[in-house]
């Protein structure tokens, strides 16, 4: 009998018996913390492509503990079996080398399925969930049909489709190693290198400071032209709001280059900074496979972030958009209470505001900071011309501005009866200006229709401000501005839309972008919309 239970399974009792004692000891603690540089992970991510049985069953022993001994019964002799069989079964991918053991797996090139990958079907846009278990823990995307699964071991969903549907290519979506099912080895080729660079777009500082200057066109998969940094975002439900808004950002040039480059915000654990700066990323990316962007990603992190105060279905202000997340930027980036941002590095400007109380004679001086500026449209007329059209009124910005000259009387009601005026003391690189066109009373939303005439380019700013202080010595600041962004509403107040304009730096044309539809527009057209708000940029001396 012994020499029977020596030969069973090719090995001795012995063995068997330390295999089992090993898999227990392994199973009644939990396994050591991974870490991982991307903040964006959660704990579960750094876990191996294990199978449900082995999962279940670290689950149970880390819920009873180390309490557990290890010689209760043979019952305890098959959970170890059942291990045993599991780890023979698996490939780990362990990274970084830490935590449990990793099985070596084999490199090859000459993988006979590549032919069968299918680019036009890739879309790394939506989020990483496994689309049978819809887990986000070690999923894999089929280069074959583009659908996303979970895992690679022999119970997995990705195991399964590989064998069901005969697609045998897959890339993990955190490490961009391709693998071959159900063979489960590791394809290094370089023809797949420009789906690991449409997976994760990478941008060297060399590249960054050329993209200002580059002309070229792109051409995606379906053999239509696109700009990089002039590609369309989806309007997935209601959403135009998020992407004008993003559109305007994408023209701020110190922001744009700050998140091309992971490096400088590594350190945020954040998920709305690392989604903001992927997208960034796919925008200005001129090896897309398509000519176009979906924000779904960042969305899902702005409703997250916002607690649902944006979201998707839901039409919102892309004034009080923009205001929400330079904020919540601003927030995530620093590294201390005091320190500073990219966003307050192009955005903040410093006001001074004079308060005056009736029947007080003693006036309240203070500083604020800002990052944008509200002008108040004068009202629009109540009456009909002869033609029984309402007559749309004009204003010039010079008018709008001199709200900020330290001279001109603002009242103001709340939270008390109260006299404003206030002082630009420092103007920021990029200014930001908000026309105040929506008021809501007992009953309904309305809109000023009134138009704002302003400069396309060289607005010099002293003429608008004439209080404004001047540069100190040694430092060459120019007061002039020229805009590269300008957010319109057409429309009613409820059923409009936004639109957005904004500059191609490289050759000084203007276009024109709503949701997917990106068109040339001449400047004069810039200057005929109803503005809602825009971005001048600082001209350099």
């Amino acid at each position: 009998m012994k020499g029977e239970r020596e030969v069973k399974n090719g090995v001795s009792e012995e063995e068997r018996e330390v295999k089992r004692k090993r898999v227990m000891e392994r199973s009644d603690s939990p396994p050591p913390p991974l870490g991982f540089n991307n903040p964006l992970l959660p704990l579960a991510n750094t876990y191996d492509d294990d199978d449900e049985e082995e999962e279940n069953e670290q689950k149970k022993s880390q819920a009873r503990g180390n309490g557990v001994a290890k010689g209760e019964g043979n019952g305890n002799k098959v959970k170890g079996e059942a291990q045993e069989e599991v780890d023979d079964d698996e490939d780990d991918d362990v990274s970084k080398g830490k935590g449990k053991h990793s099985r070596h797996v084999e490199v090859r090139r000459d993988c006979p399925y590549l032919d069968t990958v299918n680019r036009q079907v890739l879309d790394f846009d939506f989020e990483r969930f496994c689309s049978v278990s819809l887990s986000n823990l070690n999923v894999y995307a089929c280069l074959v049909c583009g659908k996303y699964f979970q895992g690679r071991s022999q119970k997995s969903h990705a195991y399964t489709h590989s064998l069901e549907a005969g697609h045998h290519v897959y890339i993990n979506l955190l490490t961009e190693k391709v693998y071959c099912l159900p063979d489960s080895y590791e394809i290094n080729d370089p023809s797949l290198d420009d789906i690991r660079h449409v997976l994760n777009p990478r941008f060297s500082r060399a590249q960054v400071n050329e993209l200002d200057k580059n002309r070229q066109w792109s051409r995606a998969l379906d053999g239509s032209d696109y700009l990089p940094g002039m590609v369309g975002l989806n309007n997935i439900q209601k959403t135009e709001f998020v992407n004008v808004t993003i559109q305007s950002l994408m023209r701020v040039t110190p922001l744009r280059n700050f998140f091309l480059i992971p490096e400088n915000y590594q350190h945020c654990k954040s998920p709305l900074v690392h989604r903001f700066g992927e997208l960034t990323r796919k925008i200005w990316h001129a090896r897309n496979f398509k000519g176009q962007v979906s924000p779904h990603e960042f969305l899902q992190a702005v409703m997250k972030a916002s607690k649902k105060r944006f979201r998707i279905g839901q039409q919102s202000d892309p004034v009080e958009f923009m205001s929400w997340l330079l904020n919540t930027l601003h927030m995530d980036l620093r590294t201390s209470k005091d320190a500073s941002s990219i966003i307050h590095k192009c955005f903040q400007g410093e006001l001074e505001v004079v308060k005056e109380f009736q029947g007080n004679e003693n006036k309240e001086i203070s500083r604020m900071s800002f990052l944008m500026l509200g002008l108040d449209l004068p009202p629009p007329p109540l009456f009909k011309d002869v033609m029984e059209k309402n007559i749309i009124p004009q204003v010039a910005l010079f008018d709008l501005l001199k709200k900020f000259d330290g001279e001109t009387v603002t009242e103001v009601v709340r939270p008390k009866l109260a006299r404003m005026r206030y002082r630009v003391i420092k103007s920021p690189r990029y200014l930001m200006f908000h026309m105040v066109r929506f008021k809501k009373n007992n009953f309904f939303k309305e809109k000023n229709p009134t138009l704002v005439n302003f400069p396309v380019k060289d607005m010099e700013l002293r003429d608008y401000i004439p209080s404004l202080p001047r540069a100190p010595e040694g430092e060459n600041v120019c007061s002039k501005y020229n805009l590269i962004a300008n957010i319109v509403h057409d429309g009613k107040p409820e059923d409009g839309y936004f639109r957005v304009f904004v500059q191609r730096k490289s050759q000084e044309l203007w276009y024109e972008m709503q949701d997917l539809h990106v068109a040339e527009t001449l400047p004069q057209m810039v200057e005929l919309s109803e503005a809602y708000m825009q971005i001048y940029e600082q001209e350099e001396e």
